[in-house]
């Protein structure tokens, strides 16, 4: 019969050099992934910050606009105050 040698899982030696190897990996892993997610965060703070300048700005625009509504609504009042002066003075 053909008779297996011993399993090299039953070697405490290969067995910590597994366990070892296999640490180094998920080390590694786990360096990628919080590196990945530092560099996530990082550019969420700088987009927070680009929008919170961009809102700035626009409340900025917003004050300073001219309140185009109002000032139709003058220009259409001084039109018929002055055409009623003009038919009137006829």
């Amino acid at each position: 019969m053909n008779e297996a040698g011993p399993s090299p899982l039953s070697d405490p030696t290969v067995v910590a050099v597994e366990l070892e190897r296999l640490r180094g990996t998920v080390e590694a892993g786990f360096a990628r992934a919080d590196g990945s997610l530092a560099l996530l965060v990082q550019r969420s703070d700088q987009t927070d910050r680009q929008l919170s300048d961009h809102e700035q700005r626009l409340d900025a625009l917003e004050r300073s606009r001219w309140p185009l509504a109002s000032i139709g609504a003058l220009a259409t009042i001084a039109t018929v105050v002055v055409t009623t002066l003009q038919v009137a003075g006829h």
